[in-house]
């Protein structure tokens, strides 16, 4: 089955600057080792995509139309398709004097932001710093190797791979999200993990406007996308079974009592110290499970 405009697929690639050969992205951890652009923040592996959305570079898009599962391809694309050519009114002249009021010592070759571009320090001269915000890989002709690792078409499937896309998390387990398609709704409730997730609220919530948007905009007959967070009490599972009175008693040998009693010596243990584990101490319980 050809792959076709709107098909979510799994993807790996490798991307090269096609005039010194230089391996800038990639997909295989091993590749990223070899070439010193491994990142501790990534995760490697095929990429869930959707073609048509633009989750990838439009001449990898474009390739794609007609490949094959397991089909693999070698293409070079111009900077039209990939970065756009060089512009030199994204060349700035900033005085040093800008640098200074914010306590910036400048440095050829320092990234820097303003106003939500980020541009990178080419030169320093005359009391002057000349800033590049343009694209490192703009004007630059780049060669792709890709492969269709897989072509998805089980709509839960597809689901959980926008999941992936927007909301990427080493410590999470694509099967624990739990999905339901029924009469034009999707409705997640993500795994409990994402609960304990430290991302500013706004960046979590475009996240998941992002997972609903490709959803609907490329499955069909869905049309509205729902997100449930549930909180849910523990029952103590030497009171399951039991009558209320008994469970009662159960609870009660659980529970340490309070001590009014004053503050305990070094190397005692206080009742503060016996209370419930944080929030991150649970989320460090679940991570250590995960990698036993």
């Amino acid at each position: 089955m050809p792959v076709k405009d709107g098909d979510f697929l799994r993807l790996e690639y490798t991307g090269k600057v096609q005039e010194t050969g230089e391996v800038f992205d990639t997909t295989d951890d091993k590749v990223a080792e070899e070439n010193d652009i491994k990142s501790e923040n990534k995760i490697y592996g095929a990429i869930p995509i959707i073609v048509g959305a633009g989750h990838v570079l439009k001449g990898i898009e474009d390739a794609l139309i007609g490949m094959k599962e397991g089909e693999e391809k070698t293409l070079e694309i111009p900077p039209i398709e990939a970065f756009g050519e060089r512009d030199p009114k994204l060349l700035q002249l900033i005085p040093m004097s800008e640098f200074r009021k914010q306590g910036i010592k400048p440095q050829i070759g320092m990234a820097i932001t303003m106003e939500g571009t980020t541009g990178i320090i080419r030169s320093i001269s005359g009391g002057r710093v000349r800033v590049d915000f343009n694209h490192e890989l703009a004007g630059k002709n780049l060669q792709y190797h890709i492969k269709v690792e897989k072509i998805i078409t089980d709509d839960e499937e597809k689901i959980r791979s926008m999941i992936n896309l927007h909301y990427p998390n080493p410590n999470i387990d694509l099967e624990s999200h739990k999905i339901i398609i029924e009469d034009g709704k999707v409705v997640i409730q993500m795994d409990e993990m994402t609960k304990f997730d430290k991302k500013p609220y706004m960046d979590i919530t475009f996240a998941r406007f992002r997972i609903a948007r490709d959803i609907w905009e490329n499955m069909e007959n869905v049309d509205k996308v729902e997100f449930v967070d549930v909180f849910e009490k523990k029952v103590n599972e030497e009171a399951e079974g039991k009558t209320e009175t008994e469970a009662e008693e159960v609870n009660k040998e659980t529970v340490p009592e309070v001590s009014t009693e004053e503050p305990a010596e070094e190397g005692e243990v206080s009742t503060e110290e016996k209370s419930e584990p944080i929030a991150e101490e649970v989320l460090e319980e679940r991570i250590q499970d995960k990698e036993k």
